[in-house]
C-alpha cells in the first residue's frame, strides 16, 4: 500500500486545486490571495463588467503579476498570452492530448501550404 501526500488548496469551503508539493500549493494560494485583492480593486473602479469577467481578469492579472508590475513600471510586454477561460484545462496551463494534436496538425497544414 502506497502513501500519497496531497496538498489541497481550499477557498471559502470549496476545493480549488490539488498539488503534490507544499511549494506549489503555497504559490497557488498566493495567486488566489492576490486575485481576491485585485478583484476588490477592480470592483471599486465601477467598470461595466460582469462579476465573472472581473473574476477572470483579476485571476489572469494575479497569475501574470510579474509582467503586470513590469508594465506598470513603464516596461514593455514580454510575451502575449492567449486568454483562457477560467476553470478550463487551458487555464491551468496543462495541454490536453487533443490540444497538442491540433497544434501539430495546424503546423503541418501551414508547412504543406494547405
Amino acid at each position: 500500500m502506497a502513501v500519497i501526500v496531497q496538498y489541497i488548496v481550499v477557498r471559502n469551503g470549496e476545493q480549488k486545486m490539488t498539488f503534490t508539493s507544499k511549494k506549489e500549493a503555497d504559490a497557488y494560494d498566493k495567486v488566489l490571495d492576490i486575485s481576491d485583492q485585485m478583484y476588490t480593486f477592480l470592483e471599486s473602479a465601477k467598470l461595466e463588467m460582469s462579476a465573472t469577467q472581473l473574476e477572470e481578469l483579476s485571476f489572469y492579472m494575479s497569475k501574470n503579476r510579474e509582467e503586470v508590475v513590469g508594465l506598470l513600471r513603464g516596461g514593455t510586454v514580454k510575451k502575449v498570452a492567449a486568454p483562457a477561460a477560467v476553470g478550463s484545462r487551458a487555464a491551468t496551463g496543462r495541454k490536453t492530448a487533443k490540444t497538442k494534436k491540433t497544434a501539430v496538425s495546424d503546423s503541418a497544414a501551414v508547412a504543406s501550404g494547405a
